[in-house]
C-alpha cells in the first residue's frame, strides 16, 4: 500500500482535504467574503492547518499581498520571529513611507542588528507595525495567514494584536489559526480585528473519521477497527490518521476485541517513526528540535556534518516539512519537535544546547542555549543572560526580558552582586511592563519568603503594589509591612510614601491624603540623594495642590522645575515641565503655557517618547481651544486621539478633550458621542478623576446641542464629584458657566445665581479671571430671566471686554452671542447678531455660527415696529418671571423655538411654561395670549 506522508506539506491545498468541518468551513468562506477575519480554533490535530490553508489557497488571489508565519514551540523565546516571516521580505516596499523612529524601529527588530531605538517606551515599533500594514493595504487588500498563534513569539504577538486592534476599515483580513482546550481563545480574538470571527473546530464522528481514512489510502479497514480508531483518537482528525498509518504498517493486524497494537498520542507513534532513523539522524533533528529558527547552515555550526542527508531522511519518513524556498528545518508539526525533546536524556539535551550556544547568531538564543547547557551556578552565564535580559529590554520585548532575567537569577551564585534575588526582581519588573503581571507578583512574593535585605523587601512590595494597578485596596496590607521592612532608610520610605500618595488618591479620593504622602515622601528622597523619586513626588503633590486650589502650589512647582533635573522626568507628561504647564493655563496665562506645552512636546518628539507625545498634543490642543482658535484646536485635538488609540494610552483624556474641540469647531453629534465613550470607560475603570472631566464634556456638548436638561443632569454629577475629591478651583474644568447657564434655560435660576456665588468665592480667592467674567455672563442670563434687562447688558457688555483682554477669544464670542439675544431688535442698522457672528467665523466656531445664523433668521423684521414686553403685561403681573418673559415673547409673535433660543432655555421648558401661563391665566392656547396683548394695544 501506497502511504501518502500526512506531514508533508501539500504542493496544492486542495478544499476537498476539508473532511467533517464542511458546515465551518462555508461559515469561514463567506466571513472572509464579506471582507472580515477569521479565528480557527481547537485541539491540536483537530485539522486547524488544514482548513486554514484551504481557505488561504482560496482567498490568496483576491489579495494583492500575502503576509504568512508558522510559528513552533522552539520558536516561541526569541522576540520578533513571527514579525520577520510576516514583513522580512516585504518591509522595502514601505519602507520610505514610515518616520524616521519607526522605520528604525522596525529594521533592528526584523535584523536583529544594530542598537535599538525602543529602550523603554516600544511604541515606536508597534506603531511601525501598523503604518507598515496600512502602506501595504493602501496598494491593495492585504490577507495575514498565521497558524499556530499559540507559538508566536510574546513580542511578534503583542505587535500583530496591537496593529489588528487599530486596523479599522484599513483593508486588512486577518486567517488565523490557534490551539485551544475548551474555549479559551478570548485572549487570541481580543488580539484581532474587531470584525473576527471565531470558528471552533470540534472532533470527528465516526462516519467522518472512516470517510478521511479512505481519503487517504486507509482503505478496507474493518468497521471494528474503524469503531477503534474513532474511540482512541476521540474524534481527532491527526489522531486517527497516525493510528491508521500505524494499522497499515503493521504486518501483523489486531484481532477483534484487541486494543489497536499502538500508543494512543501522536508522541508515541512519533517516537515509533524515530526508530527507523539512524542513531545520528536522532542527533541530528534534536539539535533542530532545540533550535529556535534551525536552518541546514545553523546545524553545521553546530557539529552536524551530515544534516543535510539526515534532514532528508527525516523528511522522507513525514517527520520534517520540506522547504521549496530556502534551507529552513521545519518539523512537520510542533508534537513532533517537542517529542523528541521529551524523549532525549538530560545529558543529550545539554549536548545540544552546548552546541547551539556557540553556533546561533542571536546574543539572546546564544545566551538561553547556555544556560540550558549549564547545570548548577555560574558568574560568567549569569552574566550572559543579564546581557541578554538587558537586550531584550531594549528591542520592546520585556517578556523575554523577564525570562532571561529569571534564567540569570538561576545561575546567579549566593554572594555575588547583583544578588540572584535582585536578578530576579528585575525580571519581576520587566514583567511588569509586559503585562504579565501574575508572574511579576509571583516572582515577588517567592522573594519575599527569604529576602532579609530590607532594600529587597521594599522593592519587592512595590512590585507587588505596582502589580495591583488601580486595585491598591486589595493590597491595603502591604503598606504597613514595606513601611516597616524600610525601617528608617529614607530612600526606602520615599518609595513607599510615593505609593501611599497614589492610594491617597486612588483609594481614599483624597486629595489632602495625597498631597500630604506626596510631600513628605519629596523629603525623604531629598534626604536620601534619590532626586528621580523627589522630582516625581513634588510633581505629584504641586499637581494636587493646584486642583486643590492650595496657596503653595507655585512654590511646589518652582522646587519640582529646581535643577538639578532628571532628563526623563523633566519632560514626562507627570513630570513638572506638564505641572507647571497645567498652572499657567488655568491662571490664564495662555501665551507662556503655549511656548511652554510647545516646547515640551518638541523635545518628547525628539526621544520619540509616543506616550507624552499624545498627552502634550492634547494638551497644546487645549491652549488652542481656550485661545478660541477651534479649528487649529481640533486637529491637533484628532491627532492626539489618534495617537492615543493607536497605542492604547490616554484615550479617555483624549476623547473627552476632542469632544470640547467637536463642540466648538466641528461636529456636535460627534462631540456628544466622543464624550459619551469617554464617560463610559472612565466609570468602567473606577476613575473618578476623569469620570469628571469627560461628565464636564458631555454636559457642554449637550448645551451646545440645546439639550439644557442634559447639561444640568451631566454637571450636577460633576459638581458632587469634585466635592467628594476636594477640588475647589473652578479653573480645573470650567464647568461652572456651563451649568449656571443651562439652569437658567430650564428656568431654575435660584440654583443657577447659587452656582454663581459659591463659585465665585473660590474664583476670587485664587484670582481665576477669566472665570470670574464667564460667571458674570452667566449672571446676567440670572438676570434678564429676573427681567433686570438693563443690568444684564451692562453686566454682558463688561464680561466681553474682560474675556477678550485675556485672549480667550470663544468665550467672548459667546458673551457677543448671549448679548445679542437681550438686547431690543428695534433699533435700525445692522443686526444685533452681526457682532456675534464676526467673532465665532474669526474662531472657526462652526457650531455656534450655526445657532447665531438661526437666531438672526428667528428675529422680527427691524423695520416691523415690535412691541417692548412691558407695555402690554397688565394681566401678566401674576406670573413668575420666566413665565412673563414667555408670555410677551408669544405676543411678540416668537415660535416655541425662537423663544427658547431667545431666552436660553430649552424647547420643553417654553411648552412647561406655556401651560403654567394657560393655567394662570384662565385660557387655552396661544392664539389667545395673542388675542389679549392685541386688545391692550386697540385701547
Amino acid at each position: 500500500m501506497t502511504v501518502r506522508r500526512d506531514f508533508q506539506e501539500p504542493a496544492r491545498c486542495r478544499p476537498e482535504l476539508v473532511i467533517g468541518q464542511e458546515e465551518l468551513f462555508t461559515a469561514a468562506r463567506e466571513q472572509l467574503r464579506r471582507g472580515g477575519s477569521v479565528l480557527l480554533h481547537g485541539p491540536a490535530g483537530i485539522g486547524k492547518s488544514t482548513v486554514l490553508r484551504s481557505l488561504a489557497a482560496e482567498y490568496a488571489d483576491s489579495a494583492r499581498t500575502v503576509l504568512r508565519c508558522s510559528a513552533t514551540e522552539s520558536e516561541s523565546h526569541l522576540p520578533f520571529l513571527a514579525l520577520a516571516d510576516l514583513l522580512g521580505l516585504v518591509v522595502g516596499e514601505v519602507a520610505d513611507q514610515l518616520p524616521s523612529a519607526q522605520r528604525t524601529a522596525l529594521e533592528s527588530a526584523l535584523t536583529g542588528r544594530g542598537e535599538s531605538s525602543l529602550q523603554r517606551d516600544g511604541l515606536a515599533l508597534r506603531l511601525a507595525v501598523l503604518s507598515a500594514l496600512r502602506a501595504l493595504a493602501a496598494r491593495g487588500p492585504v490577507l495575514i495567514v498565521a497558524d499556530d498563534l499559540q507559538w508566536l513569539d510574546p513580542a511578534s504577538a503583542e505587535l500583530l494584536g496591537f496593529a489588528a486592534r487599530r486596523l479599522g476599515d484599513t483593508p486588512v483580513q486577518m486567517l488565523c489559526a490557534v490551539r485551544t482546550e475548551g474555549q479559551e481563545y478570548d485572549g487570541h480574538l481580543s488580539a484581532s480585528p474587531p470584525d473576527t470571527a471565531a470558528v471552533r473546530l470540534g472532533p470527528l464522528s465516526r462516519a467522518q473519521v472512516s470517510a478521511l481514512l479512505d481519503h487517504r489510502g486507509y482503505t478496507g479497514l474493518p468497521r471494528s477497527t474503524v469503531r477503534d480508531i474513532h474511540r482512541t483518537s476521540g474524534g481527532n482528525p491527526l489522531f486517527a490518521l497516525e493510528l491508521g498509518r500505524a494499522l497499515a504498517e503493521n504486518p501483523t493486524p489486531p484481532r477483534p476485541g484487541e486494543p489497536l497494537p499502538v500508543p494512543t498520542s501522536l508522541r508515541a507513534l512519533v517516537l515509533n517513526r524515530l526508530e527507523m532513523l539512524s542513531y545520528e539522524a536522532r542527533r541530528t533533528l534534536l539539535v533542530a528540535s532545540a533550535g529556535a529558527r534551525p536552518t541546514l547552515a545553523l546545524l553545521h555550526a553546530a557539529g552536524r556534518e551530515n544534516a543535510d542527508a539526515e534532514t532528508g531522511q527525516a523528511a522522507e519518513l513525514g517527520l520534517l516539512a520540506t522547504e521549496p524556498e530556502g534551507t529552513a528545518v521545519r518539523f512537520a508539526h510542533p508534537l513532533i519537535s517537542a517529542a523528541l525533546y521529551a524523549e532525549a536524556s538530560a545529558q543529550d539535551r545539554r549536548a545540544a544546547h552546548a552546541a547551539l550556544s556557540t553556533a546561533a547568531s542571536d546574543p539572546i538564543e546564544r545566551a538561553r542555549h547556555l544556560a540550558l547547557a549549564t547545570t548548577g551556578t555560574d558568574p560568567d552565564v549569569a552574566a550572559r543572560l543579564a546581557e541578554a535580559a538587558t537586550l531584550a529590554r531594549d528591542r520592546g520585548a520585556p517578556s523575554v526580558a523577564a525570562s532571561m532575567g529569571l534564567l540569570a537569577a538561576r545561575h546567579t551564585p549566593a554572594d555575588s552582586r547583583p544578588s540572584p534575588d535582585e536578578r530576579r526582581l528585575e525580571a519581576a519588573e520587566d514583567a511588569i511592563t509586559s503585562g504579565e503581571v501574575d508572574l511579576a507578583r509571583d516572582i515577588a512574593r517567592d522573594v519575599l519568603t527569604r529576602a532579609t535585605v530590607p532594600a529587597d523587601r521594599v522593592r519587592a512590595w512595590m512590585v507587588v503594589i505596582e502589580a495591583a494597578g488601580q486595585a491598591l485596596g486589595e493590597v491595603d496590607a502591604v503598606f504597613p509591612q514595606a513601611l516597616a521592612d524600610a525601617g528608617d532608610d529614607p530612600r526606602l520610605l520615599a518609595l513607599v510614601h510615593y505609593q501611599l500618595a497614589w492610594r491617597g488618591l486612588v483609594v481614599e479620593g483624597d486629595f489632602a491624603e495625597g498631597r500630604e504622602q506626596a510631600a513628605h515622601a519629596a523629603e525623604l528622597a531629598a534626604r536620601a540623594g534619590d532626586r528621580r523619586t523627589e522630582l516625581l513626588a513634588l510633581a505629584f503633590q504641586a499637581q494636587t495642590e493646584t486642583l486643590m486650589g492650595h496657596p503653595d502650589a507655585p512654590a511646589t512647582i518652582k522646587r519640582a522645575l529646581k535643577e538639578p533635573q532628571d532628563p526623563e522626568v523633566a519632560c514626562h507628561h507627570n513630570g513638572p515641565g506638564s505641572t507647571r504647564y497645567r498652572w499657567l493655563i488655568m491662571s490664564d496665562q495662555l501665551t507662556e503655557a503655549r511656548s511652554t506645552v510647545t516646547a515640551l512636546l518638541r523635545e518628547v518628539r525628539r526621544r520619540g517618547v509616543v506616550e507624552s507625545e499624545v498627552h502634550f498634543l492634547r494638551l497644546l490642543a487645549e491652549t488652542e481651544l481656550r485661545s478660541g482658535h477651534c479649528g487649529r484646536a481640533l486637529d491637533l485635538a484628532r491627532e492626539s486621539l489618534r495617537l492615543a488609540r493607536d497605542t492604547g494610552i490616554g484615550t479617555v483624556a483624549s476623547a473627552l478633550l476632542t469632544s470640547f474641540a467637536e463642540a466648538a469647531g466641528g461636529d456636535v453629534d460627534r462631540a456628544l458621542a466622543l464624550a459619551r465613550e469617554a464617560v463610559e470607560h472612565a466609570e468602567e475603570d473606577g476613575d473618578q478623576m476623569y469620570a469628571s472631566r469627560a461628565l464636564a464634556a458631555l454636559g457642554h456638548a449637550q448645551l451646545v446641542a440645546g439639550d439644557a436638561a442634559g447639561t444640568v443632569r451631566s454637571l450636577r454629577r460633576v459638581r458632587e464629584l469634585e466635592h467628594g475629591l476636594g477640588i475647589t478651583d473652578p479653573a480645573r474644568g470650567r464647568w461652572h458657566g456651563d451649568l449656571a447657564e443651562a439652569l437658567v434655560r430650564v428656568g431654575e435660576t435660584g440654583e443657577a445665581q447659587d452656582v454663581i456665588d459659591v463659585t465665585r468665592e473660590h474664583a476670587r480667592r485664587l484670582d481665576r479671571a477669566s472665570v470670574l467674567a464667564v460667571l458674570d455672563r452667566a449672571e446676567a442670563l440670572v438676570r434678564a430671566a429676573r427681567g433686570e434687562h438693563e443690568a444684564a447688558l451692562a453686566q454682558l457688555t463688561s464680561a466681553q471686554d474682560r474675556l477678550a483682554k485675556l485672549g480667550y477669544g470663544l468665550e467672548e464670542a459667546r458673551a457677543a452671542f448671549a448679548l445679542a439675544s437681550l438686547r431690543t431688535p428695534r433699533r435700525p442698522g445692522p443686526t444685533a447678531y452681526d457682532e456675534a457672528a464676526r467673532l465665532f467665523r474669526r474662531c472657526r466656531a462652526l457650531p455656534w455660527l450655526r445657532q447665531v445664523e438661526a437666531a438672526a433668521v428667528a428675529e422680527p423684521p427691524r423695520h416691523v415696529p415690535v412691541p417692548a414686553p412691558a407695555p402690554a403685561l397688565d394681566a401678566l403681573e401674576g406670573l413668575a418671571s420666566m413665565e412673563r418673559q414667555v408670555a410677551a415673547l408669544v405676543m411678540e409673535g416668537a415660535t416655541n423655538r425662537e423663544i427658547a433660543g431667545r431666552l436660553f432655555i430649552s424647547v420643553k421648558t417654553v411648552e412647561a411654561t406655556l401651560t403654567r401661563v394657560y393655567r394662570k391665566l384662565g385660557i387655552r392656547s396661544r392664539v389667545d395670549i395673542v388675542r389679549l396683548a392685541a386688545g391692550r394695544h386697540s385701547k
